[in-house]
């Protein structure tokens, strides 16, 4: 089910309370306290078989039996009677429920099949839940508190969604003492129905929502998590709690990409790629929080720390040094204010140390002057308590200043009862209190972090030297034999071929089944040789003493065919040998990378990079990417591992060719989205010699593929069958197909073909030039809600974009803006409606149900097309405005 009645659960104008009780220590009875005593307006229907009224509000014996519309419903019943109630809800034509219920699927197979029956139920009027075992649903901005919660919080900006109920008691009461406001408190539950992925959206598309706090501990729909979670963290900080890290599985491994690319690591890497800032434990989570709700994301990383006190200050630089933070030097200007306004022996640098004797007045002459600086992007204060310092004075007299900030200002008020009503009043203005300089430092490093990574998302990548061309056939072929075998693994040589089909380079393997094989063979190959055990039992072959190196003639090759053959019947005794591999031996490698691939059970294929060799997984040294990636996806991968600064060149090691390393992780990218059998796939190690990467070793794990392409994957990938050559009613030979990442430039070009007044059609502005922002928008698109198509034709020998139409949708696809934009030197060369009608038929395989298009009165040549095309055209909502819609189901 889609977004739609979600508002019937958050902006409620009547609900119903099932189960509400008089009796004290009840839920019933908490959930009616709570509605009524808060403030809420609406109309509050008490349901309950005994009472003919609950805290004086007239009561009915069952939902069908109260009179009027009721919006929501509130069950807190026990969770047998739950799928009667939801049906009669459907019957009543309620809009949301939440379940407070607990006994679902967490009780096991009774529990989970009561859950299916409530969905069915739910399903048959569209009737969206929240829970079932569930605290409820906060809306302090409505005075709504649909909960057994023991508190309602302040009223604010954050979005908080928590699948712990004792989370969110524990952030309720912070958020009383810390003063921290919040516009949603949802308790998700166990996520029969409404998940993360719907409340990002819906709470994405709230403009009074700043940023969104969720405590996980598990997800389902990861794709509809992602795609959410992708399109909002652009707009709003994101940040998250995973509880739960585990490895389960990596003990099976067939593969070193296998043992170290864990469950967590899937995690880790699918928040990164969301852009989702991750804490690591309740402290950070809560600091962040307290932080989000008083401050806006910082723009920059460089620190003033302003203290009384050495020791702090030296503990705040540490913490800034680590963090990856800078303390910012001081410029002359702000020197010479400093020195007219502290002691001769102040600190004469930052941190700013105005000893221990400060006041009050000298607290906030020194923030203005900060305040004054235009490089300081944040400013910490701390503030110890001492004779001539006392807290409360100091706070109450930088209150007012510090709201005057021009940066994020945040503060450490160190000690216990001396410190606390300091603390109290900060955060009664609405500055975030720390207990000790780490803890600011960290909760400020994870919002800087937040913007770097959106910085990052929004880069725009450049495009490969040529286009991967894959050999699908000969792929699919050896995909089909590997399945046949009962282990499904792929040998060596057929790993190798599996790979050369993506463009992925690898040096020449050739098989030997016996001695005299290997010696008719190595000559022609040519020495000298590495050789290694051919055998599916035998992974790790180094381990096995399955590996001969540098072998420069028959007699060595003879020695080690002997040796390799021994060992490896002693490694493993039962294991089917078929014989030995050889392969040109290269000297003297640059350096040794691990680079892999492994099927998650949840995020679907991830990539693995990093160091290589016989200590990948003691160095572990690594970092994992999800599937797709682009070349500058491909380098944000490399650059989070230590291996990336060695492949700069170090010392005497020779810089790697990182464009042909991106291609590699591109190609791999590619295979990986186009076979969904891969489980795990190992290329170790792939060496890099005089720049040049090439994979050495290879292994292939398939399994059965329970989607097919490109349903296994949790990040749309370009969906390359919308692709076509059309011939316009103009006789332009145009190739159509989606847009990419890559061709921002080229858009750019378009933009600046259009004409003033067609810009002024498209954008209903006139506009001048195109941001970086919405450049990155209108290019990097999620396929799973936004559709553009681009034509492409060739002008003097150059390909030049013509076009481009939209197709975006909302996260149920029910409704689809559309929008077509022209050239103006291919205006009425029919490139408009063959786009059009491509977006069409695009639309309609989503299963879009409507789309329309506002457009401006005077753009006569778009709605003659529009009507022409079967648009219903009618006015506008605004004036000078015609809207064109179509029904597509």
């Amino acid at each position: 089910m889609g977004l739609y009645n979600l508002d019937k659960i958050f902006k409620p104008q009547s609900i119903a309370v099932i189960g509400a009780s008089e009796n004290q220590g009840t839920i019933g009875h908490a959930v009616m306290v709570n509605l009524t005593e808060n403030g809420y307006n609406g109309r509050i229907v008490p349901v309950n078989l005994k009472y003919r009224e609950v805290l004086g509000i007239e009561a009915y014996k069952s939902l069908s039996e109260a009179n009027g519309k009721v919006d929501l419903a509130v069950i807190a019943t026990p969770i047998s009677t739950v799928p009667d109630i939801i049906r009669e809800c459907v019957d009543k034509g309620v809009g949301g429920a939440v379940v407070i219920s607990a006994g679902g699927k967490e009780t096991g197979e009774k529990g989970r099949k009561l859950e299916e029956e409530i969905d069915r139920e739910a399903r048959k009027g569209g009737l969206r839940i929240i829970g079932p075992n569930c605290l409820g649903i906060i809306c302090p901005d409505r005075n709504l508190n649909a909960s057994f919660a023991a508190h309602m919080p302040p009223k604010g900006n954050m979005a908080f969604i928590s699948q712990s109920g004792a989370i969110c008691a524990a952030m309720l009461d912070l958020s009383l003492k810390e003063k921290m406001g919040f516009r949603h408190f949802v308790s998700i539950g166990s996520m029969l129905d409404v998940d993360f992925g719907d409340l990002i959206d819906y709470l994405g598309a709230d403009p009074d929502v700043k940023s969104i706090l969720l405590y996980i501990e598990s997800l389902t729909h990861f794709r509809k998590f992602m795609s959410a979670a992708r399109a909002v963290s652009r707009v709003k900080p994101i940040v998250v709690l995973k509880s739960g890290k585990s490895s389960a599985g990596a003990h099976a491994a067939a593969s070193h990409t296998g043992a170290m690319a864990g469950e967590d690591t899937a995690y880790e890497a699918a928040f990164r790629r969301a852009g989702i800032a991750r804490v690591k434990t309740l402290e950070d989570f809560f600091d962040c929080a307290e932080m989000l709700a008083k401050q806006s994301p910082p723009l920059g990383k460089r620190l003033v720390v302003l203290t009384n006190s050495g020791g702090p200050g030296v503990m705040a630089a540490d913490a800034i040094a680590e963090y990856g933070l800078e303390l910012i030097a001081l410029s002359d200007e702000t020197l010479n204010s400093l020195n007219n306004i502290l002691p001769p022996y102040w600190s004469k640098g930052n941190p700013i140390d105005i000893l221990g004797d400060a006041t009050a007045e000298r607290y906030a002459r020194v923030a203005d002057c900060c305040f004054d600086s235009k490089d300081i992007e944040g400013m910490l204060v701390i503030i110890n308590p001492q004779a001539m310092t006392d807290p409360t004075d100091v706070a109450k007299a930088l209150a007012e200043h510090l709201k005057k900030k021009p940066y994020p200002v945040f503060t450490a008020l160190m000690g216990g009862v001396d410190a606390e009503k300091g603390r109290q009043f900060l955060n009664d203005e609405g500055i975030p209190t720390y207990d000790t300089p780490e803890r600011a430092v960290r909760a400020f490093t994870v919002l800087h972090n937040y913007s770097q990574n959106l910085n990052l998302l929004q880069e725009i990548p450049s495009k490969l030297p040529h286009e991967i061309e894959p050999d699908h056939d000969e792929a699919k072929s050896l995909i089909k034999n590997g399945l046949e075998k009962e282990n499904k693994l792929l040998s060596e040589v057929e790993s190798k071929k599996l790979l050369s089909c993506y463009g992925i380079p690898v040096n020449r393997t050739e098989a030997a089944g016996s001695l005299e094989e290997a010696v008719r063979i190595a000559p022609e190959m040519g020495y000298p040789l590495v050789m290694k055990i051919n055998s599916p039992e035998i992974s790790h072959k180094t381990e096995a003493g399955g590996v001969k190196t540098d072998l420069r003639s028959e007699e060595d090759l003879r020695q080690a065919y002997e040796q390799v053959m021994a060992s490896a019947r002693n490694y493993d005794p039962d294991a089917h040998i078929l014989g030995v591999t050889l392969q040109p031996m290269v000297r003297n490698p640059d350096m040794e990378l691990l680079v892999g691939a492994k099927k998650d059970r949840s995020f679907g294929p991830v990539i693995l990079f990093g160091l290589g060799g016989v200590f990948a997984e003691v160095l572990a040294d690594s970092n994992t990417g999800l599937v797709p990636l682009n070349r500058t996806l491909a380098r944000r991968l490399m650059e989070r591992t230590k291996t990336y600064k060695l492949l700069q060149g170090f010392r005497n090691i020779p810089a790697a060719d990182m464009g042909l390393l991106e291609q590699l992780l591109v190609c791999l990218s590619h295979l990986l989205v186009d076979i969904p059998e891969i489980a795990e796939l190992d290329m170790n190690p792939v060496i890099v010699k005089e720049g040049k990467p090439c994979a050495v070793d290879a292994r292939v794990l398939l399994t059965k593929a329970e989607l097919p392409s490109p349903l296994h994957l949790v990040i749309s990938p370009y969906p390359e069958q919308y692709e076509s050559r059309e011939t316009t009613s103009g006789g332009l030979d145009i190739f159509i197909r989606p847009i990419k990442p890559e061709d921002a430039p080229m858009l750019l070009d378009l933009f600046d073909s259009l004409s003033s007044r067609s810009r002024y059609y498209r954008f209903f502005s006139p506009m001048k030039s195109l941001s970086q922002d919405m450049l990155v928008q209108l290019t990097q698109i999620d396929y799973d809600r936004h559709i553009a198509l681009v034509a492409f034709g060739k002008e003097n020998g150059q390909e030049k974009m013509l076009g481009v139409a939209r197709v975006i949708s909302g996260a149920s696809r029910e409704d689809a803006e559309f929008s077509v934009a022209v050239g103006d030197p291919w205006q009425e060369m029919g490139v408009g409606r063959v786009l059009a009608k491509k977006s069409i038929e695009v639309a309609k395989d989503y299963g879009i149900q409507r789309i329309h298009g506002n457009v401006l009165a005077e753009n006569k040549h778009m709605l003659k097309l529009g009507r022409e095309m079967g648009f219903t055209v009618s006015r506008g909502e605004v004036a000078n405005e015609y809207c064109l819609s179509m029904k597509l189901k």
